[in-house]
């Protein structure tokens, strides 16, 4: 294997390199002129490493996260790795047929840290001895050209959008979605400060994130937070202008009327970008208290993202929508059969009542009424006896005209008193109820205890109905 001529021909294409991106590529274009193997430099680009020149005939993984595959253990490691059976590597990462070995090199900085790594795959026979010689000296020598032409590049605004739009699809909230948006606006314009301002019923909520103390992104954060909802709704009203993005720049020298809220914080460049429908949706302000010329780039860049981040409230929205119908009776909105599963199995022996309720009747009122008229009558119940529970309290429709109402209580005294507030409820709708009162012991099932609950309600039906019934006490074992 000639590795004096492979190794001179990567230090002239290195010599011609202008960027450090160049010579990545000159690097593996001229190791691949030398091999049939598979030739990639990977770099760090925050938490991936992000491949920047390749050469070959299979897949390459655009990024892999800093620590997966062979390549992040020799990124993380420091350390070379030649790998010979890649069947017996747990590290390692298909990534195409018949691969017999792998080589992979770190690329370090002047410290000794890593900046990514140089990797070679083969699918033929190979001198691993020899190969391992030649891409430790090649990634030697790749980086200290990096090195000399600056470092590795800098993350461009088109990569920082694509991995903050990732970040939205993996938001498990809207809170969360919201918090991510703002990091991804300061990111991507390079401004100081920004915030999320929503409509509401009464004006205008502000969603903000911590900043450090004393900076402006801090003391704007804090000036907003202080400002009522309708001064906020004005700035929101005025940001929004025609529902376009809009900008403002030294403001103390050009009309700002609207922006009083932001020039008295010490706003001097603003830019606000719409998020959402024009009629419903907020805005995303981001700002700085320097005077900076704008960027139509930096503008476009946001618009992007405030359309990304969109998106995925959408999506978060429709799938609490859907988990809501899923759990929840339609008709009454109470939760219904499965969350009252959950809940039984979370009950806590001793703690626990179950309040088994049903409607007085009920079959007569439909007869007599109509299913309109029975219908009507469930929903005035359910919100009358959610009215008189508690905050702790938990309420589910399980039947047609079935409640049970699930209780934290200190013992059998506490949740009859929740039972007659139940039935007074009831009665101020003109309807009555029955109930009956189990409280779990420590020796049962959240289910017997519902059973005798269940027991208790039927007597109370047989002496008269509108009334509470107390469940016996459940037999010892």
């Amino acid at each position: 294997m000639p590795t004096e001529r492979i190794m001179a021909d990567v230090e002239s294409a290195l010599r011609d390199a202008g960027s450090p991106v160049a010579a990545c590529r000159a690097a593996v274009a001229a190791l691949g002129r030398h091999t049939s193997a598979l030739v990639a430099v990977l770099l760090r680009a925050r938490d991936q490493l992000r491949c920047v020149a390749a050469t070959g005939a299979w897949h390459v993984y655009s990024s892999t996260p800093l620590t997966h595959g062979v390549v992040g253990r020799v990124f993380t490691s420091g350390r070379i790795a030649v790998v010979t059976d890649v069947g017996a590597d747990p590290d390692y990462i298909p990534l195409g047929p018949d691969v017999q070995m792998e080589i992979c090199a770190p690329l370090t900085d002047s410290a000794g840290g890593s900046l990514g790594v140089l990797n070679m795959e083969w699918d033929t026979p190979a001198d691993a001895g020899v190969w391992a010689v030649i891409v430790e000296r090649a990634a030697e020598r790749l980086s200290a050209r990096i090195r000399e032409l600056g470092g590795p590049p800098a993350e461009r605004r088109s990569e920082k959008l694509l991995r903050h739009a990732l970040a939205f699809a993996a938001a498990p909230d809207e809170a969360h979605l919201l918090t991510r948006s703002i990091e991804a606006a300061r990111d991507v314009s390079g401004l100081a400060a920004a915030v999320v301002l929503l409509p509401t019923d009464g004006g205008a909520r502000l969603h903000r994130i911590p900043a450090a103390p004393g900076s402006f992104a801090e003391r704007l954060g804090r000036h907003l937070s202080a400002a009522d909802p309708t001064t906020l709704a004005r700035l929101l009203a005025r940001a929004r202008g025609r529902g376009a993005s809009y900008t403002l720049g030294e403001p103390v020298r050009h009309d700002a009327y609207g922006f009083e809220a932001l020039i008295t914080a010490g706003v001097r460049s603003m830019i606000a970008v719409p998020v959402g429908p024009p009629d419903t949706g907020g805005v995303l302000l981001v700002a700085d208290e320097a005077v900076l010329p704008v960027n139509p780039e930096t503008v476009t860049h946001l618009e992007l993202l405030s359309a990304h981040a969109w998106t995925a409230v959408e999506r978060l929205r429709t799938l609490h929508r859907l988990r809501q119908r899923a759990a929840s009776d339609p008709l009454t909105g109470l939760r219904h059969h499965g969350p009252f599963g959950e809940r039984l199995a979370a009950a806590a022996p001793g703690k626990t009542a179950l309040l088994a309720m049903d409607v007085d009747a009920f079959k007569s009122i439909n007869d007599t009424y109509g299913h309109q008229v029975g219908d009507r009558v469930l929903v005035d119940l359910a919100r009358a006896l959610q009215s008189a529970l508690r905050d702790t309290d938990d309420l589910f429709r399980i039947g047609g005209d079935e409640f049970v109402a699930v209780l934290e209580v200190r013992g059998v005294e506490e949740a009859a008193a929740v039972a007659e507030r139940l039935c007074a409820a009831a009665r101020a709708t003109g309807w009555t109820i029955s109930v009956g009162v189990a409280v779990q012991a420590d020796t049962e099932t959240a289910e017997e205890a519902l059973r005798r609950a269940d027991a208790a309600l039927y007597e109370a039906k047989r002496a008269g109905r509108d009334q509470v019934r107390l469940a016996a006490r459940r037999p010892a074992a």
